[in-house]
């Protein structure tokens, strides 16, 4: 008899009772009854949710969705820290750690473009506990992220209205303005995004365009900068507190700005998170993880050269932290330049970015949460849905933490909230980590079971180094995060840096203990219960006629 891993379902259409994949459980004993009608064996069909994103959408959002504040903001931040060449090697290590793990959860997304994702992967193929963990960790640094970025665009409007008593009143309009955009459905979510991500790929290469001709000598000034600022001041900066040591000080500096950078590429897979609801997703996310190399490349890597070319790492206008466009090296360079009426269209942008992050964050954690309901990780309430498919229930829930950002708008709660935020951060590395772990063991499964990867719509011939080096920086990622503590050590400092690894691992050692788990071995693991055919999710893709068709299909 075959092994059979699958949800807690009591039978299947073949008269064998099913075992629970979150208990751990493999083996199959065959019965007498005829099975009920209302147990439905196919976790495929138990998925209630609908494929209504189409291929542009899908590829908009792995094109620009980690394009956010984080870029255009906080390169400002990277560069005063580390200097030009400092922001610009952590900026290439933590792109290729990103990079890593998108072709990992790419791979095994193109095999099981199911509901749940990575954390699912795990439950599936390392251990039912280990998924949990996952999930949980997941659902709860996505919640936490969307009141943080609501209140990073609450702090974008003050570039324009600084009055301390409205800021209550742009969060109210941008909590409603997020929740709305999800209630109405995935379609909706969708076409937000490519909206969206339109402006923040205009803006990006907009201001990639503007850095250079400034750089060139092409502004009003006609000042030519050339590479003058990594002369003078240099190329590499100090940490303050150690410029007695210099190399230790260039060191940690750049340490912090890979800690840094990395938020700024977290959320990237949240193209696999949306699988279960896109059109032909094989296919569909295959060509977006296979784009994304050149997007790191020219937005991430092709930005950060320009900003350290713009300003000097140590000018007082770039150390003054305002939250909006005016701490962006580009707006500074282009005031000084002489270019009036950029900033305020720049400050717009940054807006639309922080609103599109919230926005992603909470389709993020609403399907993360319906994905653990639907296999008995999570109360089931989490798991209905309207006629239409929305899991409208993990929606409103996840939707409730929006209210947090008000928590910033009184002194008395901003370092709650700002700890929530910190709290978050781990969460992200976490999931990195546990998605590299994931694909090793995938890709162990596959070559004890002798099941070739080239037959899934995408496969890496990197892989599986990839995923080893993804695990090494993100277990120093995660070992770093909080070392600034250490320098005037103080217990919340401490705890706000390392507390997610215990919570954790608590919360993997609970499901463990409790549903009596175990790490499945290679030849036990299935890649086939509940994964939908290439024949049921992919439709036939439609060669374009037209010259603006062809160009649409080059582009997404």
């Amino acid at each position: 008899m075959s092994e059979s891993i699958y949800i807690d379902k009591e039978f299947n259409g073949n008269g064998y009772s099913t075992a629970s994949l979150e208990k751990g459980v493999t083996s199959v004993t065959v019965v007498d009854e005829v099975p009920d009608s209302r147990y439905n064996f196919d976790a495929a069909d138990l998925d209630q949710v609908q494929r209504r994103l189409k291929q542009r959408h899908v590829q908009m959002i792995a094109i620009a969705g980690t394009l956010g504040t984080g870029l255009f903001l906080g390169s400002g931040k990277a560069l005063s820290t580390a200097g030009p060449l400092g922001a610009l090697l952590a900026y290439a290590l933590v792109g290729s750690v990103a990079y890593a793990s998108l072709c990992s959860v790419g791979e095994m997304t193109a095999h099981a473009p199911i509901s749940g994702t990575y954390p699912h992967f795990a439950a599936r193929w390392v251990d039912p506990a280990y998924g949990f963990a996952m999930g949980w960790n997941l659902f709860y640094t996505s919640a936490v992220s969307i009141p943080v970025e609501i209140t990073a665009a609450q702090i974008v409007i003050t570039f324009w209205d600084a009055k301390p008593g409205h800021a209550a009143i742009y969060t109210g309009v941008l909590v409603l303005c997020v929740c709305a955009i999800n209630i109405f459905g995935v379609r909706w979510f969708g076409e937000a995004e490519f909206v969206f991500a339109i402006i923040k790929l205009s803006l990006i290469t907009g201001l990639i365009i503007v850095g250079l001709v400034i750089d060139l000598g092409g502004a009003p000034n006609h000042e030519r900068l050339g590479f003058r600022y990594w002369k003078d001041p240099g190329a590499l900066n100090t940490r303050a507190d150690l410029t007695g040591n210099i190399g230790l000080g260039r060191f940690l500096a750049m340490v912090s700005v890979i800690v840094q950078a990395a938020f700024s590429f977290q959320g990237m897979e949240l193209v696999a998170v949306a699988a279960s609801e896109t059109e032909s997703p094989r296919r569909n996310i295959s060509k977006a993880v296979r784009r994304v190399f050149f997007r790191i490349l020219v937005f991430y890597l092709l930005g950060t050269l320009v900003t350290g070319m713009l300003v000097p790492y140590n000018d007082p206008d770039l150390l003054h932290d305002t939250g909006n466009a005016a701490q962006s090296p580009y707006v500074i360079a282009i005031t000084r330049a002489g270019i009036k009426g950029l900033p305020s269209v720049i400050n717009a942008a940054v807006l639309t970015s922080a609103l599109s992050a919230g926005n992603s964050f909470l389709f993020c954690s609403s399907r993360i949460l319906y994905g653990l309901a639907l296999r008995g990780q999570a109360p089931r309430v989490f798991s209905r849905c309207t006629k239409d498919g929305l899991p409208y229930v993990a929606i409103l829930f996840a939707g409730s933490f929006t209210f947090l950002a008000f928590m910033n708008t009184k002194e008395s709660s901003a370092q709650v909230f700002n700890w929530l935020v910190n709290l978050s951060t781990v969460g992200g590395f976490l999931s990195w980590l546990g998605i590299n772990i994931t694909f090793i063991q995938y890709y162990r499964g596959k070559k004890a079971q002798n099941i070739d990867r080239r037959e899934t719509a995408y496969y890496s011939n990197l892989q599986p180094y990839l995923a080893m080096w993804g695990v090494f920086w993100c277990l120093l990622f995660i070992l770093v995060n909080g070392y600034a503590v250490f320098f005037a050590f103080n217990i919340s400092d401490f705890l706000v840096a390392y507390v997610n690894i215990p919570i954790f691992v608590s919360v993997f050692l609970f499901w463990k203990i409790f549903k009596r788990t175990k790490a499945w071995k290679p030849l036990e693991m299935d890649f086939v219960t509940g994964i939908p055919s290439m024949e049921e999710t992919e439709v036939p893709e439609v060669p374009p006629t037209t010259i603006f068709g062809k160009i649409a299909a080059i582009v997404f």
